[in-house]
Formats: C-alpha cells, sequence, structure tokens
C-alpha cells in the first residue's frame, strides 16, 4: 500500500508559504472569524470542514482559541447559497471558505471586500471567479482541481478492473453547467477503449433510483459518477444503489470508497481544504487575496475497495493494485 501527499503548486512560480511560520497572536485580541460555506450538507462536507480546521491548526491557527468558525450548509441546494452567503457577510467574517464555483460565485456576489478562498473542482477562469490562474485579481483565491478533465484517465482505470466492459453508464445532472464538459472529455475516452457510453440523469435525489433503473435497463456493466454537488451529498446512496445494481463503480470522491464504492481516482476534497487553509493563512496574516495565485494539485490518488471487488465478484488485476496509493482489505 502506497501514499501519495498531496501537493500543491502556484502558477508563476511562487514559492509555497510555510505554514510553520511564526505563530498568530491571540493573546488580547477576539478570534478571527473564518466562514465556512458548503454546498454539502453537515454530514458530506465533515471531512472537509475538519480538513480546513486542521491545517489553519498546522499554521497556529486554533479553532476557538485565535479563530472561529462560521458554517453554513447548502444540504445540497445550490439556490440556498446566494442567502447563506449574504448572512456570512453580515458575521463580521475575516475570510470565507466556500466549496465548488457555485458557492464562490454566491460568495463573489455577496461581497467585493471579504475575501474568499475557493476549495472546488470546477474551472474559476470559465465562470469569471478569477481573472486568470496565476493573477486571480479582486478578492477570490483558493485551490481548485479541473476535475472535468479526468474522466479519461477514470475511464481507463475502470476498464482495467473491468476488462470485459462494453457499456459504461455516465450519471449525470443536466443541471449541472460542467455535464457538456464532463461528455466532451468523455465520449473520445470512451470510443478510443471501445466502450459504448450511457448517459443517465439525475437531477435531484428522488430522481437517482429511476437513473439505475435505466442503467439496469440498459445493460450497463459499470458506472462513472463525475463532481456533482448534488452527487457528493447523496454519496451513500449512490453507493447503496450501485451495490444493489452490482455496477463496478470509479468516483470523483473518496467518500464514495469509504461508503463502499470499487473505486476513486482524483486530488480528493479533503485535501484540497486542507491545502486551501494555507491561503486562509497568508490572509489573516494580511496577504491580499487578488495578489495570491490560485493553485492545483500536481498528484492525485487511486484508492481501491477490495470488499466492494470480492462482493462484485470481481478480481482487480495485480498490476492495477500495485498503482493504488490506498487499498481498502
Amino acid at each position: 500500500m502506497r501514499r501519495r501527499e498531496f501537493v500543491g503548486v502556484l502558477s508563476g512560480g511562487i514559492a509555497l508559504f510555510s505554514a510553520r511560520a511564526a505563530m498568530p497572536q491571540s493573546q488580547g485580541s477576539a478570534p478571527r472569524r473564518v466562514g465556512f460555506l458548503s454546498p454539502q450538507s453537515r454530514n458530506s462536507a465533515a471531512p472537509f470542514l475538519a480538513a480546513l480546521r486542521q491545517g489553519l491548526a498546522d499554521a497556529g491557527w486554533v479553532d476557538g482559541q485565535n479563530v472561529a468558525f462560521e458554517v453554513r450548509y447548502a444540504d445540497g441546494a445550490i439556490d440556498r447559497l446566494p442567502g447563506l452567503a449574504a448572512d456570512l457577510v453580515g458575521q463580521n467574517i475575516a475570510v470565507i471558505v466556500a466549496g465548488s464555483n457555485a458557492g464562490v460565485s454566491a460568495a463573489k456576489r455577496a461581497t467585493n471586500t471579504i475575501p474568499i478562498v475557493m476549495a472546488t473542482t470546477g474551472d474559476p477562469t470559465r465562470d469569471a471567479l478569477v481573472e486568470s490562474l496565476a493573477h486571480p485579481g479582486g478578492n477570490v483565491t483558493g485551490v481548485t482541481a479541473i476535475t472535468q478533465e479526468l474522466s479519461a484517465k477514470r475511464l481507463e482505470l475502470l476498464k482495467e478492473a473491468v476488462p470485459g466492459m462494453t457499456r459504461l453508464a455516465l450519471l449525470t445532472n443536466p443541471d449541472s453547467p460542467y455535464t457538456a464538459v464532463y461528455l466532451t472529455d468523455a465520449g473520445p475516452a470512451a470510443q478510443s477503449v471501445r466502450v459504448e457510453l450511457q448517459t443517465v440523469q439525475a437531477r435531484t435525489p428522488s430522481e437517482l433510483p429511476g437513473a439505475f433503473a435505466s442503467m439496469r435497463s440498459g445493460s450497463a456493466q459499470a458506472l462513472m459518477v463525475p463532481a456533482d454537488i448534488m452527487f457528493n451529498t447523496e454519496y451513500a446512496q449512490i453507493v447503496d444503489l450501485a451495490a444493489e445494481s452490482r455496477l463496478p463503480a470509479i468516483y470523483s470522491e473518496r467518500a464514495y470508497v469509504s461508503a463502499g464504492g470499487l473505486m476513486f481516482y482524483g486530488a480528493g476534497l479533503a485535501g484540497i481544504y486542507r491545502h486551501a487553509a494555507t491561503h486562509v493563512d497568508r490572509i489573516l496574516r494580511g496577504a491580499k487575496p487578488g495578489d495570491l495565485p490560485v493553485e492545483q494539485p500536481t498528484t492525485f490518488q487511486l484508492v481501491i475497495n477490495l470488499r466492494t471487488a470480492s462482493a462484485l465478484d470481481l478480481t482487480i488485476p495485480p498490476t492495477l493494485l500495485a498503482r493504488a496509493d490506498e487499498v481498502i482489505e
């Protein structure tokens, strides 16, 4: 079993700020208030808040001592984000950490003065959240892993795990602005490995059982689940439905595999949030967000759940297991 550490790289070649810098002052002053705006639920976002807290603690910002958190959850409902962002702005917040491009956009509309640190898997330039990764400008910076571009690699890994696969279901949310990007990436990748792609849609949690019924009726042999706010919030239901449908699946977030999914490949949002703490630390010490380049991960994790493979009567090739960063046995 091997583990690779999450590594961030700064656009423009600026060196990373050390988390071991001088400890922040806390005596005689009120704790600095950090807003946490999540599009997900309290349960599904818990690992991300914990990662952010740990990253800040490593930099000397201890919750309840010199920093305090104001936390808001949208529970998968994107239309709640603007109201939650506006609420945070009224709480004397020093910096807002926002998950997803939708969360960042809501926070940016709510304030053009309070610094915003993104922790997202979307492209911030596509949605005009920053001027560029190297020079974001304005009040937004942070960390992003543009996972739409990983669809081809995930399909390749799934094909290696299920070599007889000829028909793959791709779960999509038609309300997501990134669905077209996923399809643009996954379509040619599926053709290159001679796999027919079955696109299945679900806009809401209640539509997920029907989506899996469509996969079964369409004779799908495996499943790929891209990053999506609703999907990530409903990860436990999706994993259960995949198990009931006996579909080997690869996911865009580690939580799915921890809940019993087969495979995860990506940067992992927990690592992104922990790395985003570097930006929060620098801003709390006086840096301007517009001067801090947006960072991207340069390494990605492959996690395989062998218990799930056994339940599916699936034998994972030793060559694939050897490349895994973590194997759940």
